[in-house]
């Protein structure tokens, strides 16, 4: 099972623009390698990313084969309020892996 890692910090001013890190373990295979029998092995990447603040969508990306093993994503959101960061990385086969993050504004 991959596992994502969330990077941000726990308090934050009131209209602070903060950067969220993410990194989730996962191989990305292609489609275009062969096993040792030669057999083609299966696509299957993360195809997309997702992350609400409060239930409202604040970034999403279209991920494709190109992309490496491991996808580090790092991007900047202006926070308003306290609240919960939640995180979906979507699989070709519609496994989604799923994370969240707290900061508190003050």
């Amino acid at each position: 099972m991959s596992k994502a890692r969330i990077r941000l910090p726990s308090t934050a001013k009131k209209g602070e623009v903060i950067e969220i890190k993410s990194l989730v373990n996962h191989a990305m295979e292609s489609g275009q390698r062969k096993d040792s029998a030669g057999n083609p092995i299966p696509r299957k990447i993360i195809n997309k990313m997702t992350c609400s603040f409060n239930g409202k969508e604040v970034m999403n990306a279209t991920l494709h084969p190109g992309i490496s093993a491991n996808p580090y994503i790092s991007f900047f959101v202006k926070v308003e309020e306290s609240g919960t960061f939640e995180f979906a990385w979507t699989e070709d086969d519609g496994n989604v892996i799923k994370e969240t993050a707290q900061i508190t504004v003050g």
